[in-house]
């Protein structure tokens, strides 16, 4: 399972980039990707919301289910992926470069998030998760 190092995690399977500034990237990973099978439909908050840690953004379905999307990390909205709407398999098919979800304005330090895990920790929770 593909889970980039430079990424943060969260237990809800969403992942967070930091970029430059007080910037993050966030998106859903490989393991929640192949979890819910071919994604059909992606509902993405509006540009200027603000979201609070734990929060619920947005909704993704597939042809399996229905899932909520979290907030890894409180922020305020200020891109969503509009390619989504048209191309929701971006998610299944590149889910770190063209499937990323939402771009954000951090308004708390993701380091002292303890909700965020790294790489190797996801990695364990994900082979535990699958038994």
């Amino acid at each position: 399972m593909n889970f980039p190092k430079e990424l943060k995690y969260s237990k809800s399977h969403e992942y967070l980039k930091i970029l430059s500034g007080n910037q993050a990237v966030i998106g859903i990973t490989a393991y929640a990707s192949g979890e819910l099978g071919d994604v059909v439909f992606v509902e993405l908050p509006e540009v200027g919301k603000s979201y609070k840690s734990g929060e619920k953004f947005g909704v993704i379905e597939s042809v399996k289910s229905v899932s909520d999307l979290y907030i890894p990390v409180s922020g305020k909205i200020i891109e969503i992926n509009k390619d989504l709407n048209d191309h929701p398999e971006y998610i299944n098919k590149d889910t770190y470069e063209k499937g990323w979800m939402i771009k954000i304005e951090l308004t708390e330090d993701p380091n002292k998030n303890k909700d965020l895990i790294s790489k190797d920790e996801y990695s364990k929770f994900v082979l535990a998760e699958a038994h």
